[in-house]
C-alpha cells in the first residue's frame, strides 16, 4: 500500500488498541509515524519495533495530550524527526463505566480533560505544523455519543463533544485546505476493553447479538476507515463522521 507514501502522521495515544492499529497502518501504507504515549513506553516501543520490522518509519514520543507543555513537545519532536505534518490522529482517550450515582468530580475532569482538551490542544498545535497545502485531521469519536447506553453519562458526553468539534473545526479549517472527520468505532476487543472486563461479559455477548455483522470490531478494522480518511482517497471530505460498528446502532 502506497497511500499514504511520503506523508507525515502523528496518533495520539498509539502504544496499543486503536491507536497502535492505525500507527501500524499508516507505516505500512508509507507513512513516517509519531507514535505518541502517556505512561506505557514498553507498548509504545513494541509498537514502533513493529513497524521498523516490517520496513516502515516510526518513533515513539511520550506525553499527556490534556497538558499544553506536552502536546508541543510531541509535535516539536515529530517536526524534527520528518519535517511537516500531513494527518494527526487524535485518538489519545479514556473511559470508565458506571451509574450515574458513582461520577465524581476527578472522573469527569479526567474523561474531558483528555478526551476532549487532548483533541482540542493537539489540533491547535498541529496547526503549526501542518504544510501550506493543508492536511487530514482524524478524530476517534465513538458509536454511544449519539446512541448512550445506561453507565456511559459522561464517557459519552466526552465523544458527542468530539463530534461537534469535528464540524466546527471542520468548517473554520477548511479554507486552510485542513479536513477534519470523525471515526466512531463500536465495540472494539482492545487492552482497554479486556481490563475494563467488556471482553467475554454478558455485556459483550448483548453487543455482538445487536451487531448486524454478528463480532465485535478489532482495531485493523477502524484503522482502514481511518487510512481511507487519511488518504486522497477522501480530499472531498470533510465533517464527516464514520460509523465503523459494523451496523451496531
Amino acid at each position: 500500500m502506497t497511500q499514504l507514501q511520503g506523508k507525515v502522521a502523528v496518533v495520539t495515544g498509539a502504544s496499543k488498541g486503536i491507536g497502535a492499529g492505525i500507527a501500524k497502518s499508516f507505516a505500512a501504507a508509507g507513512a513516517s509515524v509519531v507514535v505518541n504515549y502517556a505512561s506505557s513506553r514498553e507498548d509504545a516501543d513494541k509498537v514502533v519495533a513493529a513497524i521498523v520490522g516490517s520496513g516502515g518509519k516510526a518513533i515513539a514520543v511520550q506525553g499527556d495530550v490534556a497538558s499544553a507543555l506536552d502536546v508541543q513537545r510531541i509535535f516539536s519532536a515529530a517536526r524534527d524527526a520528518y519535517g511537516p505534518l500531513d494527518v494527526l490522529v487524535n485518538n489519545a482517550g479514556v473511559f470508565a463505566f458506571g451509574p450515574l450515582e458513582e461520577v465524581t468530580e476527578a472522573e469527569f475532569h479526567r474523561q474531558f480533560n483528555i478526551n476532549v482538551l487532548g483533541t482540542i490542544l493537539s489540533t491547535r498545535e498541529a496547526l503549526k505544523y501542518f504544510s501550506p497545502l493543508g492536511g487530514s485531521v482524524i478524530n476517534i469519536t465513538s458509536v454511544v455519543s449519539t446512541h448512550p447506553t445506561p453507565g456511559t453519562t459522561i464517557y459519552a458526553a466526552t465523544k458527542g463533544a468530539i463530534d461537534t468539534l469535528t464540524v466546527g473545526l471542520s468548517k473554520e479549517l477548511g479554507p486552510r485546505g485542513i479536513r477534519v472527520n470523525a471515526v466512531a468505532p463500536g465495540g472494539v476487543a482492545t487492552e482497554g476493553a479486556a481490563q475494563a472486563g467488556v471482553l467475554g461479559s454478558d455485556f459483550e455477548k448483548e453487543l455482538v447479538a445487536q451487531t448486524p455483522l454478528g463480532r465485535f470490531g478489532q482495531p485493523a478494522d477502524i484503522a482502514k476507515v481511518a487510512l481511507f480518511l487519511a488518504s486522497d482517497a477522501a480530499a472531498w471530505l470533510t465533517g464527516e463522521r464514520i460509523s465503523a460498528s459494523g451496523g451496531w446502532r
